[in-house]
């Protein structure tokens, strides 16, 4: 039977850990996010949200564009 993940921060490749946190990084200073390494309960769950919410659209485009032959960049 399948387990539930639901809310863990667990990633399902490992490896590409260190690239999804550039990646947040790089989406947040785009957007205007104040993120840091580490702490950041001072910010807004709408402010986090934003970062997050950016950073699925930005990875289905580019999914999209993969499935459909096209090239892109985030």
């Amino acid at each position: 039977m399948a387990s539930n993940n639901s809310g863990s921060n667990r990633s399902e490749v490992p490896q590409a850990r260190e690239a999804l946190d550039r990646f947040k990084m790089e989406v947040a200073s785009e957007i205007g996010v104040p993120l840091k390494q580490g702490y950041n309960g001072d910010l807004t769950s709408a402010q986090n949200g934003s970062v997050g919410g950016e950073m699925v659209k930005r990875m289905i485009k580019r999914q999209e564009e993969s499935m459909s032959g096209q090239s892109g960049s985030y």
